[in-house]
Parts: C-alpha cells; sequence; structure tokens
C-alpha cells in the first residue's frame, strides 16, 4: 500500500477485530474524554517511541476528530513504512455515534 485508505467505522471495527491497531491524534484532554477502545493516544512527543515499538506490517487506523487531520496523518505514517493505513471516516464524533460499544470514556 503506498497510499492510505479511507474507510467507514464499519471496516474500521472489521479491521479491529483482526488486530489493527488504533491511533488518536487528537488533543489528549479529548482523548481523555472518549476514545475508541484500544486506541493510542499519538503526538508529536511520542510519535518517535510510537513507531519505534509499532508493528509497521500491521493494518494501522488513523482517528481524528472529524476524519480530516487523520488523512494527513496516515499519510505521513504511510511515508514512514507502514504498510497498511487507513483514515477512518468522520473520525470520533462519527464513530461515538455508530460504535458506541467500541468506546472508553473516562
Amino acid at each position: 500500500m503506498s497510499q492510505f485508505k479511507c474507510i467507514d467505522s464499519t471496516q474500521a471495527a472489521a479491521l479491529i477485530q483482526e488486530g489493527a491497531a488504533v491511533v488518536d491524534i487528537r488533543d489528549p484532554q479529548s482523548y481523555s474524554q472518549g476514545h475508541i477502545s484500544g486506541s493510542v493516544s499519538l503526538s508529536n512527543e511520542n510519535m518517535h517511541q510510537f513507531m519505534h515499538d509499532a508493528d509497521m506490517e500491521k493494518p494501522l487506523l488513523v482517528c481524528c476528530y472529524h476524519g480530516i487531520s487523520s488523512q494527513s496523518a496516515a499519510q505521513f505514517l504511510i511515508e514512514q513504512g507502514f504498510d497498511e493505513v487507513y483514515s477512518i471516516n468522520g473520525g470520533y464524533e462519527a464513530w461515538r455515534i455508530e460504535q458506541p460499544s467500541l468506546c472508553e470514556n473516562a
């Protein structure tokens, strides 16, 4: 995969069931108020460590607020060597409505 793909929450949930990793690029306060279960809060501060520890062959889902910022982040992660990266359409705002059972709240 040389470019990321945009997928909806149903497709993303299926990939998570298959073992895909999820990163959330929203600000830490928003992440702490609610996020996709099992996701990792990813920021400039922990990017290097995340990439060092990550399995770059495992599918990676990127979540933001509304599905816009996650697209550039997903492309960046592809360029860093991740094999399979997806941006979640609608971001966390859509996810919390469409997949409430897969949300974790503080």
